[in-house]
């Protein structure tokens, strides 16, 4: 039967004109990838699966029946979170995790935000969804995904899965179907030269949440979506979105992030989001989709970038706002609170660990956090694109070897490790007004050295 099976696969490939082998190996059109995936189970031996719909319908089952990975019982979320984020190559290199892990244990944090897919559009490990692997969208950062999370487990930490999902380079590069069209007919690229995916695709929104499932069936008890968002820093004006069904940006962001919910609840896992700072305070969706209370009604978890390098000088009616953290910190987190007062949600920001314009040191940590406090908030996440974190700069516990003794500093060949170029700027928010902003005006900050680079 399985010899019949075959036979008929390859000679409906020849009828078509087509070589299964090309699909793999080379640049994989759009039409090559469905009819690979079609019949990619028939030619390991199993049993070709139906596409997928156009709109995934509630409860779409994985496009594998069980990832080959074993799951990891997940970290209970703890009352408060306070966390540190991670690349995927800070996540697999041994020395630099139990640098975090030696963090960790020697201050108040308990949390750790990990890259399973970074906007790069790559995975941090081998995936077993279908498409990944067509595609070849993952690269070996982090080796052995369910001995990190053991290690967390054993180490009492919480896992969240951090997946960026509309700036995704790869998947419009090898799918140019899903991307974002100039009106030139070719691909639209960002002022980097990047291209982004159609946020209205539904064929998008089903890759990452089969991925989303797929770290969820692993042990990540949070599912973290960045670049939740359609693409800025570009010539908006020439975007075309081939997919688009005359819903407003808001609408399909809010749609997205509510189908996400529903796809990955009932599996045990909390979905959040990731937002520009400026979202806080601006009245508008920003031109990206981010409507503060659109995004409340979809997502029980809110992460606002309020990094107070990425504020302009004169918001808030702050002469430099990257010298008055506390005060850049709490009125963000007070027009988000306002906001949002009606709304069961809860805000867990983004901080700075990085200098961008002026140093950021132990008084700049402490007045984030304790901004964050005053404005009625208890949870918090800290950014460092290097993933050098430094004791000194944090609370340590009580009982904790380390102290204020001298900070983690890495010899020089452990810090070859390749740092995520993931700079997102939020914007530049206004002198308390908030004004509109100008389409295409959401632009990063110039690059500075990549151990101080924001996003």
């Amino acid at each position: 039967m399985l010899n019949k099976t075959r036979l008929f696969v390859i000679l409906v490939l020849l009828l078509l004109g087509v070589n299964p082998l090309l699909a793999f190996h080379s640049g994989i059109p759009g039409g090559d990838v469905v009819l690979y995936e079609l019949l990619y189970p028939a030619l390991k031996g199993g049993t070709p699966f139906s596409p997928p719909p156009a709109i995934p319908p509630k409860g779409t089952p994985p496009l594998e029946p069980e990832p080959a990975f074993p799951r990891v019982t997940p970290v209970p979320m703890p009352a408060e979170v306070k966390g540190i984020y991670a690349t995927g190559w800070a996540a697999g290199s041994p020395a630099l995790f139990n640098r975090i892990l030696q963090f960790i244990e020697a201050t108040e944090v308990n949390s750790l935000v990990v890259d399973i897919k970074d906007d790069t559009g790559l995975l941090s490990y081998r995936s077993t969804v279908p498409l990944v692997e067509v595609l070849g969208a993952w690269e070996k950062k982090i080796p052995d995904p369910q001995r990190l999370l053991q290690t967390l487990q054993q180490k009492k930490i919480y896992p969240i899965a951090r997946l960026v999902v509309f700036k995704d380079p790869y998947l419009a590069e090898k799918r140019p179907d899903l991307a974002v069209k100039h009106t030139d007919g070719g691909i639209w690229r960002d002022y980097k030269g990047l291209a982004w995916v159609d946020p209205h695709a539904r064929e998008v929104w089903n890759y990452n949440i089969q991925i989303a499932k797929e770290a969820i069936k692993m042990g990540f008890p949070e599912i973290q979506f960045d670049y939740v968002r359609f693409a800025s820093d570009g010539d908006l004006k020439k975007c075309v979105y081939p997919f688009a069904d005359g819903s407003s940006k808001e609408d399909v962001i809010e749609a997205f992030l509510q189908y996400a919910r529903e796809e990955l609840e009932p599996l045990g896992a909390v979905v959040s989001a990731d937002i520009f700072g400026l979202a806080c305070s601006a009245p508008d969706d920003l031109y990206i989709g981010q409507k503060l209370e659109k995004i409340a009604q979809a997502v029980p978890v809110i992460s606002p970038m309020v990094y107070p390098s990425h504020y302009a000088k004169g918001s808030y009616g702050l002469a430099n706002p990257d010298l008055s953290p506390y005060e850049t910190v709490l009125k963000s987190l007070q027009d988000a609170s306002r906001r949002l007062s009606a709304y069961p949600v809860k805000l867990r920001p983004w901080l700075q660990d990085f200098s961008l314009g002026s140093n950021y040191g132990p008084a700049q940590i402490e007045a984030q956090i304790r901004a964050v406090y005053d404005a009625g908030v208890r949870d918090w996440i800290f950014w460092n694109p290097s993933c050098r974190y430094d004791v000194n700069k944090y609370v340590t516990k009580g009982n904790s070897p380390v102290g204020k003794g001298e900070g983690f500093t890495l010899p020089e060949e452990e810090l070859l490790v390749p740092v995520v170029q993931d700079s997102k700027a939020d914007g530049a928010i206004p002198p308390l007004r908030v004004a509109e902003p100008r389409e295409g005006t959401l632009e990063e900050p110039s690059s500075p050295p990549e151990e101080a680079r924001g996003r």
